[in-house]
């Protein structure tokens, strides 16, 4: 599902420097705070937070929507969560790796077994 504003943004971020550091810095903070789950497939990302930061994901997502306007953002909330689904379009293929990784988790990414690396 894409908008009129997604079809038509350019793909890249519209932040400058320092204030991209300031919102990948937050991104990542929410993240260790409320990051359930993640889920990603082809052109679109899955993220599951808890429900009690919901406040702060709406906030993310207002953010995000407008420096980012060539993504298409869902919020749903479930039972004890609240679900983003970010979309790339197709035209963003090439830099979607990119775009979705300051809303992935490197623990949940890198995560597996959690004895790995224990002695």
């Amino acid at each position: 599902m894409s908008n009129a504003l997604s079809d038509t943004a350019p793909v890249a971020c519209t932040l400058a420097a320092g204030d991209l550091k300031a919102r990948l810095t937050a991104i990542a903070d929410l993240n260790r705070r409320a990051l359930r789950h993640q889920r990603r497939h082809d052109l679109q990302l899955e993220l599951t937070y808890a429900a009690e930061a919901r406040d702060e994901v709406l906030l993310m997502v207002r953010g995000e929507r407008e420096c980012c306007a060539f993504l298409d953002f869902e919020i749903h909330d479930e039972p004890g969560a609240v679900r983003v689904v970010i979309r790339a379009p197709e035209r963003a293929r090439e830099a979607a790796d990119t775009a979705f990784e300051s809303f992935m988790s490197p623990v949940l990414v890198n995560s597996g077994c959690s004895c790995r690396g224990a002695a």
